[in-house]
């Protein structure tokens, strides 16, 4: 049997006085619901491992997280801006680079859509309660799973296609999102107002699709649509040529290039 080896970005936190890396269980749980192996990659890594780290990996997760630093977009911090995570930034860069490279299908969630907006030349609102205030709260206070306002989604397109739907409502847990899209990007899901809430790669280039809201916290709920997001990247990863294993390391030129000071 051949297993579809999923590679999902890890978070350096401390917690009960120790440094501990990994990710949310959501993540893992979603991924095994939907026949993927999870592969954890911690930030410690470092970017120039970026290249090694996704060795045998047939797909990408960027998950939920730290605001990016604002210099990545040429902006200047806000007084909102919560402490980014130069080291986290620089690593995830370089594993969307060498993915990209490699053409291995990315997803991305919450943090994820923000990061692949901005690496590709996007902008990011750095706070949307004074950027851009509006009636729709995109961090409710309550469970992080509770569906909290809705979105519409471009019919024809990939994310409607993997949630089988062109409206769901969403959970939301955020107070950064995408301004500007990043050329090379489709806005494909938008909340009553206009703010971006889906995204995905143009037909015929490396097959991306990024979400702002939290689907792996649906996990739990065998009927939720959010686990045909899951699917489709496995599906996606597991398509014949996706591994990794045995190409060129050109890539590695791609992870010491982003490994820089913004």
């Amino acid at each position: 049997m051949s297993f579809v080896r999923i590679a999902v970005s890890g978070v350096l936190r401390t917690w009960d006085g120790a440094e501990r890396t990994g990710v949310n269980a959501a993540y893992v749980r979603a991924l095994l619901c939907a026949g993927g192996i999870p592969l954890i990659l911690s930030p410690l890594m470092g970017a120039s491992l970026a290249a090694s780290a996704l060795d045998g990996c047939d797909g990408l997760l960027l998950t939920g997280g730290e605001d990016i630093e604002p210099s990545w977009y040429g902006a200047e911090p806000s007084p909102f801006l919560s402490p980014p995570s130069q080291d986290r930034d620089l690593f995830e860069l370089a594993l969307f680079a060498v993915a990209r490279q490699r053409d291995l299908p990315i997803l991305g969630i919450c943090r994820g859509i923000q990061l692949i907006n901005v690496a590709l030349g996007g902008t990011l609102y750095q706070d949307l309660p004074s950027d851009r205030p509006d009636s729709v709260d995109h961090s409710p206070a309550g469970a992080r799973d509770a569906r909290s306002h809705p979105i519409r989604l471009q019919p024809g397109s990939r994310v409607a296609a993997a949630l089988d739907a062109t409206e769901i409502t969403v959970n939301s847990v955020h107070h950064q999102a995408v301004e500007n899209l990043a050329p090379g990007l489709i806005a494909t899901g938008w909340t009553g107002d206009g703010l971006i809430e889906a995204a995905e790669s143009e037909s015929g280039a490396s097959w991306i699709l990024a979400v702002q809201w939290h689907p792996e916290e649906m996990y739990a709920d065998s009927r939720a649509p959010e686990h045909g997001l899951f699917s489709a990247l496995v599906t996606e990863a597991g398509l014949a040529g996706r591994s990794s294993v045995g190409r060129g390391r050109k890539e590695d030129t791609i992870a010491h290039a982003v490994e820089r000071t913004p």
